[in-house]
């Protein structure tokens, strides 16, 4: 069964993050529109909880997740721990007499209640009192609704959310005015149009990244470079290392990491460090994206018998398809400087090519646009059944750079 969790990243105003929103999206050829909001909250759960495991899919982070009125009333959110998950209440769930007690109820035993696409009413104040956290779509109102629902709900012991926050002119907006929590893909664009000079230290990481990526590296000149550099060589052992490999003993030398990773996935891990160091001052969580798409896009490219063998180049596709966030730079402009494939470069310069449908898949799965996903895997050819697996498998790859 396709079973489409998707999750969206929830900031701090110091863009840490906070939380997840898991978001259950489609089931087989079911859209979201033709299930009813009891199944798609209880699917969600039975597949985060039950099935898959909340730690592989939010690791320690809590999870917001829409409640209907049904599910309130019967209590479902009591059978998961109050410290995994946010009670999301949403906007059509009127406050009746029985839903404002069933709020009542986990509020007093300790769980966290946010009102999703908040307007405000007079007729919510019962469960305004209640709320932990208020969720403004900054879609749906304007700049000057925002700052009189703000100013309205001031005396409450509350926490704003701003959800749907695309650009960082909103992000910046939204903290100034008091906003706490950040939801969107604000981080995942440039800072700003202007190509920002980058720094000495980053440019000898690029160059690094180059070399590494435009031809097959030689083992021992990488163990050379990786020696040279402490931190590397500490990332290298403590990555191997991990339980991601499953090693019986551990590897304490250099030269035994490479030669037990080989020459793809050494290649892989210098590229990893150096995109993780040029992300230092960014949201971890960009990296993480970064991560996450790379391992995706390379995992949909075993999937599909016609791309088996271009795995490497689906890998670089992901990992570089925020390279424009990170270095606040235009693609085009970045673009000339990466010893990548014509594939590549059109894929992220032109969105085009026969690279793209790839990233298109894994951008439309991570925002929630299922049929479109399942469009692009239908004409790739991959199996549907396989894809939320896929899914898990490149969240706990991304996860290693905790």
């Amino acid at each position: 069964m396709f079973v489409n969790i998707a999750r969206q990243p929830i900031f701090t105003a110091q863009k840490k993050l906070f939380a997840y929103e898991l978001l259950f999206r489609q089931t087989l050829g079911l859209s979201l529109g033709e299930l009813s909001g009891d199944r798609a909250t209880t699917s969600l759960l039975s597949t985060a909880f039950l099935t898959a495991g909340i730690e592989k899919i939010a690791g320690n982070k809590i999870c917001f997740i829409n409640f209907t009125k049904n599910l309130l009333l019967k209590e479902i959110a009591n059978f998961f721990p109050k410290n995994a998950i946010v009670v999301e209440i949403l906007e059509d769930v009127l406050p009746t007499i029985e839903v404002i007690d069933a709020c009542r109820n986990l509020s007093q035993l300790g769980y966290m209640i946010a009102l999703d696409d908040f307007v405000f009413r007079q007729e919510l104040l019962p469960l305004i009192e209640l709320a932990n956290i208020i969720k403004i779509d900054y879609r749906l109102s304007t700049s000057d609704e925002i700052e009189r629902m703000l100013y309205r709900l001031r005396h409450f012991n509350l926490k704003f959310l701003a959800e749907k926050v695309e650009t960082y002119e909103e992000f910046e907006h939204a903290r100034k005015l008091g906003f706490h929590y950040f939801q969107g893909y604000f981080f995942a664009k440039p800072e700003s149009i202007r190509m920002k000079e980058v720094s000495s230290i980053k440019t000898s990481k690029l160059r690094l990244l180059a070399e590494i990526s435009k031809h097959t590296p030689d083992l021992k000149d990488l163990q050379k470079i990786i020696e040279s550099d402490v931190a590397v060589a500490y990332k290298l052992l403590r990555y191997i290392n991990s339980a991601y490999y499953y090693l019986l003993k551990e590897v304490t030398s250099i030269r035994q990491a490479i030669i037990y990773l080989g020459e793809k996935e050494i290649r892989r891990f210098v590229i990893l460090v150096v995109i993780s160091e040029l992300t230092a001052d960014k949201p971890t969580e960009l990296l993480r994206l970064s991560l996450t798409r790379a391992r995706f896009c390379e995992l949909l490219g075993k999937g599909c018998r016609q791309y088996s063998s271009e795995t490497s180049e689906l890998f670089l596709l992901g990992l570089f398809s925020m390279i424009d966030a990170i270095l606040d730079t235009p693609m085009p402009l970045m673009m000339e400087k990466m010893p990548l494939s014509d594939e590549v470069k059109a894929a992220l310069t032109h969105q085009r090519g026969p690279l793209m449908p790839f990233l298109q898949a894994v951008i439309a799965y991570e925002q929630g646009r299922p049929e479109e996903c399942l469009q692009v895997l239908e004409f790739l050819r991959i199996d549907t059944e396989k894809v939320y697996a896929m899914y898990l498998e490149a969240i706990k790859f991304a996860a290693l750079i905790d």
